[in-house]
């Protein structure tokens, strides 16, 4: 598996004969493209028609369920089982400046492709699958630059089919009165927006 796992690094990772273009794309990719996870969450919170609030904030709270579990996994099985990333062990081309923190799981990964996850089953179906290409971007993109090897980000997409299951099963038991809860809060601190009609209730 790390034979395969090398051997993909390599074929993906950029090389000093890469056109600047594409490493500066790259980068943009790498670096900026997961803003996207906390707009929505701040959009679909705030915003909406009146009719489809309740399902946001729904959708809201079980991905943060899941969020919350993928990266206290991706944090454990970082700390107890610590792998090198591609630059530390001095394999290939590292075009992205990174410390050097244990690389399995993704954390980039495991945000992205659990919040893509999240989508697939509980908004839409094309919104997942927008997600998941956006996912599959940042991947190509933390690989092509150096910092990260293809099975981190398999790693993180696992996790976050996982974490979305248990955000489900968790719902089950605990999801109702949690949005009960945080809406109050929610309305009490946001209770002059509210009033002003900038955000909904």
């Amino acid at each position: 598996m790390e034979a395969l796992n090398r051997t993909l690094f390599l074929w993906i990772n950029a090389t000093p004969d890469t056109p600047d273009w594409l490493i500066s794309l790259a980068t943009l990719v790498a670096r900026d493209l997961i803003t996207i996870v906390p707009v929505l969450i701040v959009a679909l919170w705030l915003w909406g028609p009146e009719n489809q609030v309740g399902s946001q904030r729904r959708l809201v709270l079980k991905t943060a369920i899941a969020l919350a579990w993928a990266l206290t996994v991706s944090w454990l099985i970082g700390n107890l089982y610590p792998h090198p990333r591609p630059f530390v062990v001095g394999l290939g081309h590292q075009f992205l400046a990174h410390d050097a923190t244990e690389s399995y799981p993704s954390n980039h990964g495991t945000i992205i492709f659990t919040f893509a996850i999240a989508f697939f089953c509980w908004h839409r179906v094309w919104s997942g699958i927008v997600l998941l290409a956006v996912g599959l971007a940042i991947a190509w993109s933390r690989i092509f630059l150096g910092v990260h090897w293809p099975m981190d980000m398999l790693g993180g997409l696992l996790l976050g089919g996982l974490s979305c299951l248990i955000a489900q099963i968790a719902w089950h038991f605990c999801g109702q009165r949690l949005l009960s809860n945080i809406s109050s809060l929610y309305r009490l601190l946001f209770a002059f927006p509210i009033r002003k009609g900038w955000v909904r209730e």
